[in-house]
């Protein structure tokens, strides 16, 4: 007998499951254009993102992503194999491009889904009892190639994504840093997208440790990111997207756009008090904030003043908040160098060889005051601390427990705590 040899031109059998005595892949393969443009009608009826993409992308790039996926699916059902690293490269590309185009991951995933679905759908409307097993591993088969495809298609676009807004927050920290100088932000602004404001609320704010940053269990780096992107997230939703800042875990500036400074700061000062416990409560931590308001042109002097402001309620011991330099006038004042602020520095240079007694005094001033709420703060007993001021008494010679040295006491603390130690 002659053997037969196979022509060079057959075609290579197929190892899909058949479905009504036609391999699926035939099956499938048959519909791929057709079922490829109803595919892309459904997108864009489902999801409104979709939809908006211009016409001629949906029926030209789109359309073609999707026809090569089916096509994806269907060498994967006749050769029993996965989709190839090629095959996924396409689809990667097809994911940073929409990640460019502003869709959301949430809508590409569901894309995906529901074109396997429909895909899914088309191959088993052919199916009778009789093909229960083959539709059972053509669903198998499916779901790991869409395992496989959902993954490259997430890490493409979050990797696309993650680089856009790298080169967003970039360009919007030239704006800032334009700002921040005293320049014209308009080049940098018009880089980074952003229409510069008429005018800013600028806030200096310094961010207490999260319990997680602390916790031997969990890593301190990846809390702080967590809490820093909390805190991003709540001030660019304030600003309506508009808002600059540079933080880190410790705290950093803030740029808001305001229409009027001097209602800032005044008739809408709640908005920014809000803003400033909301992004506690996000961070999970206590936040101090220095405010101040201005012009653009002035945002740097602004910027100065807020930090001022800031380091005088963290130098004072003043509770969690945001701050005005209405709210901190007196002390303001008493911080700036001159003559006054020596004089009154050197009332209290005396307790610079008793730093426990200056502890206490800052204390009983913080807690206006009242000896029994500056115990538990100095962890000592009440009388404790009546020991101590009246040792303080005798040192300075002014009387922490006499209403008429009180005021003189806490203005001398201020300006001690703001004069630079003497060299040694």
């Amino acid at each position: 007998m002659t053997e037969t040899k196979p022509s060079g031109n057959r075609a290579p059998s197929s190892r899909a499951p058949a479905i009504g005595g036609v391999p699926a892949d035939s099956l499938l393969g048959a519909q791929v254009p057709a079922l490829a443009r109803r595919m892309v009608a459904t997108f864009a009826d489902r999801f409104p993102t979709y939809s908006a993409l211009p016409r001629e992308e949906l029926a030209g790039d789109i359309t073609r992503v999707v026809e090569h996926n089916l096509r994806a699916f269907v060498r994967t059902l006749r050769t029993g194999r996965p989709p190839s690293p090629d095959d996924l490269l396409e689809m990667a590309r097809s994911a940073a491009r929409r990640a460019e185009e502003g869709v959301p991951l949430g809508a590409v995933l569901s894309a995906y889904h529901l074109g396997w679905r429909m895909g899914l759908d088309a191959l088993v409307a052919r199916a009778g009892p009789a093909d229960l097993d083959a539709v059972i591993e053509v669903e198998r088969i499916l779901l790991d190639v869409l395992q496989r495809v959902s993954a490259a298609v997430a890490d493409a676009y979050v990797e696309e994504h993650q680089a856009l807004r790298g080169q967003d927050q970039a360009a919007r920290h030239e704006v800032l840093s334009a700002l921040l100088d005293g320049q014209d932000p308009k080049d940098a602004a018009r880089r980074a997208g952003v229409r510069p404001a008429p005018a800013y609320a600028v806030l200096t704010l310094a961010l207490g440790v999260h319990p997680d940053e602390t916790d031997s269990g969990v890593s301190s780096s990846v809390a702080a990111r967590r809490k820093l992107r909390r805190i991003q997230a709540e001030i660019d939703h304030h600003g309506r997207d508009q808002a600059l800042h540079a933080l880190n875990a410790h705290g950093g500036t803030a740029l808001l756009p305001v229409d009027d400074p001097g209602a800032a700061l005044a008739g809408s000062w709640d908005r920014l008090t809000g803003l400033v416990a909301r992004i506690a409560d996000r961070a999970g931590t206590a936040v101090h904030a220095g405010v101040a308001a201005t012009d653009a042109a002035s945002v740097a002097e602004a910027a100065r003043e807020s930090a001022d402001i800031l380091e005088i309620v963290r130098i004072t011991g003043r509770p969690p908040g945001a701050y005005r330099i209405t709210d901190v006038l007196l002390d303001y004042q008493l911080s700036r160098p001159g003559p006054a602020r020596t004089h009154l520095a050197e009332l209290l240079a005396v307790l610079d060889a008793h730093p426990v007694l200056l502890d206490t005094l800052r204390a009983y001033v913080v807690s206006e005051f009242n000896r029994r709420r500056a115990a538990p703060l100095l962890h000592v007993h009440p009388n404790t601390v009546d020991y101590r001021l009246r040792r303080i008494a005798v040192l300075t010679g002014l009387d922490p427990t006499c209403p008429g040295d009180l005021p003189q006491l806490r203005a001398a603390l201020v300006a001690h705590d703001f004069t630079p130690p003497r060299p040694t």
